[in-house]
């Protein structure tokens, strides 16, 4: 079947603006144009559309989305794989966070008492997912399921003071990441500390540190989209210069 801009618009639910510039861009280009100069697809764009959605669900930006689907390694498959496992994690902490809100109106409601634990157990849980998404497939690569496993049972173990710690940490790091990249000095102070300041926060989930698994973790930040993304969200070229600081700080 074959769709003008206006007829796939309407049925991705999406703007005939947002496939023009995707046109533009390079991401989703029409398989041909007919002699009206109108653009039309057909079922390869469809396919390529629904990925893209998939891609910009999970808050992937376009450059990075762009950058995945011309990798000549791209496989579909293997992309779909990878998006239900993240959509899957991301409703199973939504589902946690659904039950402490639910757990907690009930306390204030006059009914059972939520314990101090149990309300942070949700935003745990989130953190677990988050580092799923993150590192979970390279760290089963590398290390087993047996490393990954540990590394969450460290996290639910954490004392609500450790918890707001580590949460404390990531924002210092995010705060001084951008002072770093403002600066465009990865060899300088800011540098250093901000190196130091990942260090600790990663010893909240790691069950040792070495400078060269430290080094090894900051390679992916450039190799994986999904760690450029989650640091270029931060601060424009996040990844690189938080990748050059630790290869150049960590010791």
């Amino acid at each position: 079947m074959e769709y003008t801009v206006k007829k796939l618009a309407e049925l991705a639910g999406v703007s005939s603006r947002t496939l023009r510039y995707y046109d533009e861009i390079g991401l989703l280009k029409p398989e041909r144009i007919n002699s009206s100069g109108y653009r039309i697809y057909c079922q390869n764009q469809v396919n390529q559309l629904q990925l893209i959605l998939f891609y910009r669900e999970l808050e992937v930006d376009l450059d990075t989305i762009l950058q995945i689907m011309t990798d000549h390694s791209f496989d579909e498959k293997t992309v779909l794989l990878q998006h239900r496992q993240q959509l899957l994690t991301k409703q199973t902490r939504l589902s946690q966070l659904i039950k402490t809100v639910n757990q907690t109106l009930g306390s204030l409601e006059g009914g059972k008492k939520i314990s101090n634990e149990e309300k942070f157990r949700a935003f745990k849980e989130k953190t677990i997912a988050e580092n799923e998404a993150l590192y979970g497939e390279e760290i089963r690569k590398k290390f087993g399921d047996d490393a990954l496993a540990t590394t969450n049972s460290k996290v639910r173990g954490l004392s609500q003071t450790d918890y707001e710690n580590m949460q404390r940490l990531e924002q210092q790091l995010f705060d001084l990441l951008k002072e770093g990249v403002k600066s465009s000095n990865p060899s300088g102070q800011v540098s250093s500390e901000i190196t130091n300041t990942h260090k600790q926060w990663l010893l909240y989930t790691w069950q040792s540190y070495s400078a060269e698994a430290h080094k090894g973790l900051a390679s992916l930040y450039l190799a994986d989209p999904r760690f450029k993304t989650y640091y270029d969200n931060i601060v424009s070229g996040g990844a690189q210069f938080l990748h050059d600081a630790i290869q150049l700080h960590a010791k």
